[in-house]
């Protein structure tokens, strides 16, 4: 009877946000049930910005953020795509592609994407450096309640993992803002100097679930 009362307590309590700061989430093999789901009580999002860090050696196309709706599976997801080597948001299940970027494997990347609803326009942000500004989607927002993955993209509504699609390596610094940032407070994010953290998802303050093999470690840095 006290187990009982026990686990019930257990699944009533909300979990204690963690601050994660000068940590990672590692992702140490390719798996299709390895993953990081993130907990935000935000419904609706007219605009978007997502921030994240990441270090891989993938020669493949791989999720870096995957969030979902009951509406769309790609709500707002970003991948790289390596065959065509670019970055690619899709917004609403709506592709939009990036190429010509710098990216270079085995090391530290940082990269922001930017969805406004009014106008449409997403924009990327590769280690402080802007894309052009493109059409995705407009004229609503992202409604209902998300499930946001790190480690997997989303086939459908909380699953649909594809082992050819998963992450493997590190990532740090997760946030998620319900407006588009700017791009001087993109930068201070990029340079690691102080920015205001996420409003929907942040790193210092982190509801997370782990599934399967994904370690949290201190982060890594290049001694100097």
């Amino acid at each position: 009877m006290l187990l009982v009362f026990l686990l019930v307590m257990m699944a009533a309590c909300p979990a204690i946000p963690q601050d994660l700061s000068g940590k990672m989430f590692t992702f140490p093999q390719q798996t299709n049930t390895a993953h990081v789901k993130l907990t935000s009580s935000r419904q609706s999002l007219g605009a978007v910005t997502v921030c994240l860090r990441f270090f891989t050696d993938l020669r493949r196309e791989h999720a870096l953020f995957s969030l979902s709706t009951s509406s769309f599976s790609n709500d707002f997801m970003i991948q790289w795509d390596d065959k065509n080597k670019e970055i690619e948001p899709h917004i609403r299940d709506q592709k939009v592609e990036y190429g010509g970027q710098d990216f270079k494997l085995n090391m530290w990347h940082s990269v922001c994407t930017t969805w406004d609803s009014s106008s449409g326009l997403a924009q990327v942000w590769l280690d402080g450096q802007p894309s052009v500004r493109k059409y995705s989607s407009s004229g609503s927002s992202i409604s209902g309640s998300p499930i946001i993955i790190l480690g997997q993209e989303q086939d459908s509504h909380g699953g649909g993992f594809d082992i050819n699609q998963s992450f493997v390596g590190m990532m740090s610094d997760v946030h998620m803002w319900d407006y588009v940032l700017s791009s001087c407070e993109i930068q201070k994010y990029v340079d690691e100097l102080n920015f205001t953290p996420g409003n929907v998802l942040n790193w210092k303050a982190l509801d997370f679930q782990i599934v399967d093999r994904v370690l949290i470690e201190e982060k890594q840095s290049s001694c100097h």
